[in-house]
């Protein structure tokens, strides 16, 4: 067995494009995720799993119907399953994600940002 470490930020300089998660890693069920986002995403909700967010660089704000959360590097936070959000980043944004490995990053909600299929890097 060949015992490698995952380096998020060379992870990171793989990709470009915004609003498309690529994994990083599994654990059990659940995958490990990297985004690079900005501007507006779409509203909605994961009705069978909570969703953690954590910026690795940059400013995230995710809008709920009744009000926000303001995360900047450094910090997560977990968006409760079934609770509507939609995220938002003036600038670019890295994120990292981890979730179940059968959750949409839309949710319910079909999108031109709908990725049904994730690529591993």
């Amino acid at each position: 067995m060949k015992y490698q470490p995952v380096n998020i930020d060379e992870k990171f300089k793989l990709f470009s494009e915004h609003w498309s998660p690529k994994i990083i890693a599994q654990i059990n069920d659940y995958h490990i995720k990297i985004a690079k986002i900005q501007g507006d995403f779409v509203w909605h909700s994961h009705n069978d799993t909570d969703e953690l967010f954590m910026v690795i660089e940059g400013s995230l704000r995710i809008d709920f119907r009744d009000g926000e959360v303001n995360l900047n590097k450094g910090d997560l936070y977990i968006v409760p399953k079934g609770v509507e959000h939609k995220p938002y980043a003036g600038q670019e944004c890295k994120i990292l994600l981890i979730e179940p490995s059968s959750t949409i990053n839309t949710g319910e909600v079909e999108s031109e940002l709908t990725k049904k299929v994730l690529e591993i890097i």
